[in-house]
């Protein structure tokens, strides 16, 4: 059976807390790669496979996405849980149109296009991991459909990317997330999470990638690899100041990383072999 693709849900919500001290201005969705802002490549890659409503739901520093609206003519959804549950929320948010959907993150990067205006059934995309790996790995039973879900693995194939949701899927997710929604122990849980505890319900298959296709930026040193102009110019004010302040380029200081889950406004950074701390004014940030 085929699905006619009805919409697409950009998650936008977020604040990124692993690319820190960029995500202090801007969001990760909004960030410029190879000369394209993210999620305006993603609304432009959904527009060309016919997909004409696209909702972005929007949280933390909602009103630099608010031109979308306009030059995309994308409807803004707003998720006034960002701050307090995971991802979850956002679906939450704008679960009247979860149809036939595609549901994305507004921080992937598709070198080629993959959405389609028809779509066999319901799918999350993956690629392969050659070795360890840390992130949600999936394996499919003899029907095809994934039946096991696991955080690591090896050797394996793990969720990375989009995701379609078929009309039947997105009326049984929507039914067991309005039943947990309220529960204190599903606040912090991706939507991934709250399907892989309902892998008898919600059917879906597994839509393989090979590499080169989908790419996800966890840290500014794995932007930099992917586009070297963010090694001497982060496009970070808060870089900016840290450079002069130890008289160095932008280019030295690697290994930005979050520090304290209780202050979001702290992190650290490699220099010269060297880990400083750092905790940021909120003040001084624009």
């Amino acid at each position: 059976m085929a699905f006619t693709v009805d919409n697409a849900v950009i998650m936008a919500a977020g604040f990124a807390s692993r690319f820190v001290p960029l995500s202090y201005e801007t969001p990760k969705g909004m960030l410029r790669v190879r000369g394209e802002v993210l999620i305006e490549r993603q609304i432009r890659q959904l527009r060309e496979a016919g997909i004409d409503e696209v909702f972005v739901v929007t949280g933390y520093k909602a009103e630099q996405f608010a031109y979308l609206k306009d030059a995309f003519g994308v409807t803004l959804i707003y998720n006034a849980d960002y701050s307090v549950r995971n991802n979850n929320a956002s679906l939450y948010a704008v679960r009247d149109q979860l149809r036939n959907t595609y549901i994305c993150s507004s921080d992937n990067y598709f070198t080629e296009n993959p959405f389609t205006k028809t779509v066999d059934d319901a799918y999350y995309s993956a690629v392969f991991s050659e070795g360890e790996t840390s992130e949600w790995c999936i394996s499919t039973g003899d029907d095809g459909f994934i039946d096991s879900v696991r955080i690591g693995g090896c050797n394996t194939w793990y969720m990375f990317g989009h995701a379609f949701w078929s009309e039947p899927f997105s009326r049984a997710f929507v039914r067991i997330l309005e039943q947990v929604y309220d529960l204190p122990q599903t606040a912090g849980l991706l939507w991934e999470g709250v399907y892989m505890q309902h892998l008898d319900e919600l059917k879906m298959r597994m839509r393989t990638y090979p590499p080169g296709i989908i790419y996800e930026f966890d840290s500014l040193d794995e932007l930099r690899e992917f586009d070297g102009t963010y090694l001497d110019d982060t496009r970070s004010e808060t870089i900016r100041r840290l450079a002069r302040q130890f008289g160095c380029t932008q280019r030295e200081m690697t290994g930005f990383r979050a520090v304290d889950v209780q202050d979001r406004y702290a992190f650290s950074f490699q220099l010269h072999g060297q880990t400083h701390r750092v905790l940021v004014n909120p003040e001084e940030i624009s």
